[in-house]
């Protein structure tokens, strides 16, 4: 028998949305999808209907009565939830020959991200109500949702802090100063308390300057076999001890930017079972890729915090499996080919939008690591818990941000192809398995695999 979807209004005006804005939009039908849906505890196939942006009924064999409704055929595809990638750099305003909001929101939702939490170390730093307008004014024609982190100190400077209450009320939904840490612990224990106060989550990029000293990639074997010089892992366990010793005794949250060592996983577990107030997320190429990567001497594999050991990586994927790492994330970072060029003195980061839903289910679905469902919440729904905003479910009035994908379908990553305006992935020519082919924002789709 089939089913007959019945329309209902939804009131937008409460999730911050609404028709005006959105346009005019068409009837989508998905039929026949694996629907994964952390959230509502649903993993099945069944369709859904979509109309002005949101979800209108979910069920077997549906149709519509509109004559337009465009019908997505996703039999063998898993419908997901739009990624939110909580951790990504757009460069813009100031280095729009790197990416630009409109560069890196095609990336996005290329790779299935339908909302992204762009970092603050711009040129001039998101420090201020001004610069926030400017991301959130360009990024109203943006293909993905745009969420901006202010800074924790006024220039990324570590000396003042910045007014949480007027970032927050231009529209901020966390502070950072990554890319370079808050290095005063009494100013980042002021920072926790305002910022939490201002309904701002705190994000730490962990990181002991004085110790890091001019190092490039893991301090190591391979850093010794390349004759450059070592990041110690000391510098991100020592700093990640400290920011949890500091959360511990304000009874403030704290997030922690980039996990990539052993140390820092396990002294995170350790707190987080003792009540400790904490959240951290890690990148694809911490769980994928060891520093052995550099002996190419290629910058493309040099990002901060560095690839490190074998031993980090499996300590990485555990901490995935046993809920510590709550968030899969990107720290997407684009750099031009002319910088990248020099091995030793390139910027370090790495682009990666485009490529981790793929390089996730390759290196941890694929190998029998961890489920789907397991990947939804920690691409799809915890980044949204974490930094308060909305989405990352599939239920009746749900907002229709949605990523369709073929798991099943591998590919090799072709910088050349990507989306993004630089080209620097560590994972190409990598033949990943899993696809995206659609991705919707506000029931539109802004992106279809060709």
């Amino acid at each position: 028998m089939k089913i007959k979807a019945t329309f209902f209004i939804v009131k937008e005006e409460k999730r911050g949305f609404c028709a005006k804005m959105r346009g005019a939009l068409m009837t989508i039908l998905l039929k026949n999808g694996h629907v994964v849906d952390y959230v509502n505890s649903f993993e099945g196939k069944t369709d859904i209907l979509i109309r002005d942006g949101f979800i209108r009924a979910l069920g077997e064999n549906l149709e519509s009565d509109d004559k337009d409704t465009k019908v997505i055929d996703c039999n063998g595809l898993t419908v997901i939830p739009g990624i939110c990638d909580m951790h990504v750099h757009l460069r813009d305003p100031g280095q729009t020959y790197k990416e630009d909001i409109f560069t890196g929101c095609e990336a996005a939702v290329a790779g299935g991200v339908t909302a992204l939490a762009c970092m603050p170390n711009t040129k001039p730093p998101v420090d201020n109500k001004e610069t926030v307008k400017y991301i959130l004014d360009k990024a109203k024609k943006a293909k993905a949702k745009v969420y901006p982190v202010g800074c924790i100190t006024k220039g990324m400077q570590g000396k003042e802090l910045c007014d949480y209450d007027e970032l927050k009320a231009a529209g901020c939904v966390a502070v950072s100063d990554d890319g370079r840490p808050v290095e005063s612990a009494n100013m980042m224990a002021q920072a926790m308390v305002k910022a939490h106060y201002a309904g701002l989550k705190v994000i730490s990029h962990c990181e002991d300057l004085e110790i890091i000293n001019g190092g490039i990639i893991n301090k190591g074997k391979i850093s010794q076999q390349l004759g450059v010089k070592g990041m110690s892992r000391l510098s991100e366990d020592i700093i990640t001890a400290r920011e949890l010793a500091i959360a511990q005794d304000t009874q403030m949250p704290i997030h922690i930017a980039h996990v990539s060592t052993k140390g820092s996983v396990n002294t995170i577990r350790g707190n987080t079972h003792i009540g400790v107030m904490c959240t951290c997320e890690t990148a694809p190429h911490y769980f994928m890729m060891t520093d052995e990567k550099l002996l190419s001497r290629d910058a493309d594999y040099r990002m901060n915090p560095p690839l490190r050991e074998e031993d980090d990586v499996m300590a990485i994927i555990a901490a995935i499996i046993d809920g510590t790492i709550d968030c899969i994330v990107t720290d997407h970072a684009p750099h031009s080919a002319e910088e990248k060029a020099d091995f030793e003195k390139a910027p370090n980061g790495v682009v990666g939008m485009e490529t981790s839903l793929a390089a996730t289910l390759t290196g941890l679905y694929h190998t029998g690591a961890i489920s789907l469902m397991h990947i939804v919440r920690l691409m799809c729904v915890n980044p949204r818990k974490i930094l308060g905003i909305e989405g990352g479910s599939l239920g009746i009035g749900d907002i229709a941000d949605i990523a369709i994908f073929d798991a099943d379908e591998s590919w090799t990553v072709d910088p050349a192809k990507l989306h993004s305006k630089s080209k620097n992935t560590c994972f190409k020519g990598m033949t990943l398995k899993g696809r995206v082919k659609y991705t919707l924002v506000n029931g539109k789709i802004v992106y279809e695999d060709k």
